[in-house]
């Protein structure tokens, strides 16, 4: 059911906006009161665009990027997703969204151990029905360098193969909306530099609109634009 607090005001014009956030909010009850995570948080992003979201342990960012994902739901505001209202949805719908439209780079991989690196990559084309999914798959597993690791399971690759294992994942489905938290968290420098770079050549050639949740600030510089936030509220926004 649609919570009033969640409503986007209607509007006449239909927004060109791959990912709209407005008067974000999220607070939880602890033993001492209530706690204030985020707070009014806003910002749009149009197709291409790639923004960073800095600051330091705590502040509140990879709460934001949770509620980005629809994997939390705020206290206030609303989340628009190529235009659908996240929060709107039930949690079967926003899945069938994040299926279509979302792709996912995490710090520690998520590969499922019992599956092939060619069978990670089809799993979310299998999930939003579409295809050819193995050789869909098969070519973007060829252009992140694994076109001789497709039969390899997670467990005998290494961090840096099973991060371009994630990256193929993500950008099968072609999403009109890529989140990656803390992508080379997990990796030593020179290895976090290579997938970075072809996380941002991915990026560029798929026209995919990147939200990239990093504490480091060279990383952080590498996006159009970046938003740093401090207990919980946006201290700065800057582009270029």
């Amino acid at each position: 059911m649609k919570e009033t607090n969640n409503a986007k005001p209607e509007t006449s014009g239909v927004s060109t906006h791959v990912l709209e956030v407005q008067g974000l909010g999220k607070q939880v009850e602890d033993s001492t009161g209530m706690l204030t995570i985020l707070r009014d948080v806003s910002f749009a992003l149009d197709r291409g665009q790639s923004l960073a979201i800095v600051g330091a342990s705590g502040s509140g960012k990879s709460t934001l990027l949770s509620i980005l994902a629809g994997l939390d739901t705020p206290s206030e505001g609303w989340v628009h997703i190529d235009g659908e209202n996240l929060f709107a949805l039930d949690e079967d719908q926003r899945a069938a969204l994040r299926a279509r439209k979302v792709g996912f780079v995490f710090q520690s991989f998520q590969l499922m151990g019992g599956l092939t690196a060619l069978e990670n990559v089809m799993l979310p084309l299998e999930l939003a029905g579409r295809g050819p999914a193995r050789a869909l798959a098969t070519e973007l597993l060829q252009r992140v360098g694994l076109g001789a690791r497709l039969n390899h399971y997670p467990k005998v690759l290494s961090g840096g193969e099973q991060q371009r294992v994630a990256l193929a994942r993500a950008f099968v489905v072609q999403p009109a909306l890529l989140l990656a938290d803390e992508p080379t968290g997990s990796l030593d420098f020179a290895t976090g530099e290579t997938i970075m770079r072809l996380m941002f050549e991915l990026n560029r050639e798929l026209g995919t609109t990147l939200v990239l949740v990093t504490h480091d600030r060279a990383l952080a510089a590498q996006c159009s634009r970046r938003i740093t936030i401090e207990a919980g509220k946006v201290l700065s926004d800057e582009t270029g």
